[in-house]
């Protein structure tokens, strides 16, 4: 299984994260689907592609996860080791449906982008760069989600002393004005998207923020994500239906603190 941190490098290319600084286009290792991506990359250095379209295609194709396709990530825990906060059917549902389909359309695309590539078709190439980014970012956003969660009642759901803690009382005066701010925030966000605690690694404080859809939060913003909360209605319908604030305030209890603590430290190069 693949490090939810290393994914953030491999699946967003250097086209989208530019502007923002946070990789630099050796470390954009992006997705591909076998041999056949690796020879269109290197074909792309002496093609008659405009230079943009042959950045973003060699950006998404010139690095490959282990078997060539990127693959549903196995849950850290049991479908119904959440439940009451969120219930088994909700998680497989969730995690078996929805996640899956951003695997499976990430996949058919970079299949497509691939073959646009051997042919040069620019308009092609183009015009896959919003399915790429969506479900690459949808596969991204659920592979940290994931971990973000432990059990209610667990050791991992309790926050205890330490770097986090302490950089939660600078950044927020502690982490109840914390998830008060990031609740706010989450239930706010129009329609689609995610709320998100994260580290700048410009101000060394951690930040809220949310995105739209899929976007994914480090290559749209810089911050570097450490916790993550699910908005899209199919992450809470089943159990609270359309009542939004009750899933944000419920989902509390199963944050997974050792692991938002060890992205913290690793933000920080701990």
């Amino acid at each position: 299984r693949r490090d939810p941190q290393q994914l953030t490098k491999s699946l967003i290319p250097h086209s989208i994260t530019a502007e923002h600084g946070t990789m630099s286009p050796t470390s954009t290792v992006g997705l591909n689907t076998g041999l056949r991506a690796l020879r269109s990359v290197a074909n792309l250095r002496s093609s008659s592609l405009p230079e943009g379209a042959a950045k973003t295609a060699a950006a998404y194709l010139s690095g490959a996860p282990s078997g060539g396709k990127h693959s549903l990530p196995d849950l850290p825990y049991d479908y119904n080791a959440l439940e009451p906060v969120i219930s088994s059917e909700t998680m497989t549902i969730h995690h078996t449906k929805h996640h899956n389909t951003y695997v499976t359309n990430l996949n058919a695309s970079l299949e497509k982008l691939d073959a646009a590539v051997s042919s040069g078709d620019v308009g092609s190439i183009l015009s896959l760069e919003g399915a790429l980014r969506f479900n690459g970012g949808g596969h991204l956003n659920h592979a940290l989600f994931w971990e973000n969660l432990a059990p209610k009642g667990s050791a991992a759901s309790e926050l205890k002393d330490g770097a986090l803690k302490d950089a939660l009382v600078e950044s927020f005066c502690g982490a109840d004005e914390m998830k008060k701010q990031m609740s706010a925030s989450s239930v706010a966000v129009q329609g689609s998207g995610w709320g998100w605690l994260g580290y700048n690694p410009k101000t060394m404080r951690l930040e809220i923020a949310t995105r739209p859809n899929q976007d994914p939060l480090q290559p749209t913003t810089g911050l570097v994500p450490l916790l993550g909360i699910d908005v899209w209605e199919h992450a809470y319908y089943v159990d609270y239906r359309n009542v939004r604030p009750d899933y944000v305030n419920a989902v509390w209890d199963v944050v997974n603190w050792d692991v938002v603590e060890k992205r913290y430290l690793a933000a920080k190069g701990e």
